[in-house]
């Protein structure tokens, strides 16, 4: 948000903040959920890269296209390890998941 409008909403009596703020997030809770959002993210991009459908996925993790979806869509029932493993199933190395944990972080900033 540019400057001037924070310092504009502010005199107006609003308060500005991110979701975090909003959602009384500790700093562990909001880097988790970044975390995850850049992983379900990178999962996506490399699964449309592959030209694999969701249920082509599924099958390679013996999963559901319906967990897929899920995972795509960062829900909070998807657990850190699925989404680690969809990412290595597509075949992503730990270097990868890195980078998509930074780029994730960079993009939240």
């Amino acid at each position: 948000m540019k400057k001037s409008k924070r310092t504009r909403l502010e005199a107006g009596g609003w308060r500005v903040g991110d979701a975090a703020d909003f959602l009384e997030l500790t700093p562990e809770e909001a880097a988790l959920v970044e975390t995850k959002l850049a992983l379900s993210g990178n999962v996506r991009e490399r699964r449309r890269k592959q030209g694999l459908s969701q249920a082509d996925l599924a099958k390679r993790l013996k999963s559901s296209q319906s967990r897929v979806a899920k995972i795509e869509a960062a829900d909070p029932t998807v657990s850190a390890d699925l989404l680690l493993r969809a990412l290595f199933a597509l075949g992503a190395t730990p270097c990868d998941v890195a980078s998509a944990i930074r780029k994730g972080r960079r993009a939240a900033a």
